[in-house]
């Protein structure tokens, strides 16, 4: 027995593929993007403070 699908069934599993694997990309970068950009304001952070205590002494 061979299973065949339409030409619209063909189509609409690749939307809803592509939808997930865009939603899922979008959710990693944004997670991603977040973390980076907290890595980069903690080192700021952390060079803002040191050069603050170097004023100071």
């Amino acid at each position: 027995m061979e299973k065949k699908f339409s030409l619209l069934q063909t189509v609409a599993a690749c939307g809803v593929f592509s939808a997930v694997s865009l939603w899922y990309g979008f959710m990693f970068g944004r997670e991603s993007a977040r973390r980076e950009l907290g890595d980069i304001i903690e080192d700021l952070r952390r060079r803002n403070g040191s050069a603050n205590s170097a004023k100071e002494e």
